[in-house]
């Protein structure tokens, strides 16, 4: 019986067994939802088996790419490619990630500035950019990364700008993220 396990629960969700602080993920392809995993089931269930992917775990600093090139309108997206080669754009927002749909165009000229694009495995790796206030920071993220972060800014925003508090959260991911740490 698959169960899914809530965040507080830290129990794999396909097999229920109890998971650490550290743990992989799966994405299930009937409805795009992640799913904590422990290590036996995202080996049981990889890729080539069924509706199960597992999530990598690789992040990648990229250059190349431009974010305003694929009609960014803020300056904290991720970028998704579907299994048909559609790619989507999110931003986190105090409401969740907001979105958008990319030209193909634009994507193909993002793949050839920058190559590693073209090897993004679909739904489970992501563009993840930030050129708030200075930012340079462009990189090839798995997808799991891409959520912390909405969850991180939903977290932290107060009022409509944001507040004091999102800003260094921000910050503090991607500081993470460069020192080679999990986001």
């Amino acid at each position: 019986m698959r169960r899914a396990a809530a965040p507080s629960d830290e129990a794999c969700g396909l097999c229920a067994a109890p998971l650490g602080e550290r743990h992989d993920h799966v994405l299930d392809d009937r409805d795009e939802s992640l799913l904590c995993a422990c290590r036996a089931c995202v080996l049981l269930f990889g890729e080539g088996t069924g509706h199960f992917r597992p999530v990598p775990s690789r992040r990648l600093r990229l250059d190349g790419v431009r974010p305003q090139d694929l009609g960014a309108p803020v300056g904290l997206a991720f970028f998704t490619v579907a299994a048909d080669g559609t790619v989507s754009a999110r931003y986190p927002s105090p409401a969740g990630a907001a979105g958008w749909t990319v030209d193909p165009d634009a994507w193909a000229g993002a793949v050839a500035a920058c190559p590693p694009l073209g090897e993004l495995r679909p739904h489970v790796e992501a563009l993840l950019v930030n050129t708030l206030n200075g930012a340079d920071e462009r990189w090839l993220v798995p997808v799991t990364d891409c959520h912390r972060l909405v969850a991180a800014v939903r977290m932290s925003w107060k009022g409509l700008s944001g507040g004091t508090r999102v800003r260094p959260e921000i910050e503090a991911f991607f500081a993470r993220l460069a020192e080679g740490g999990q986001p």
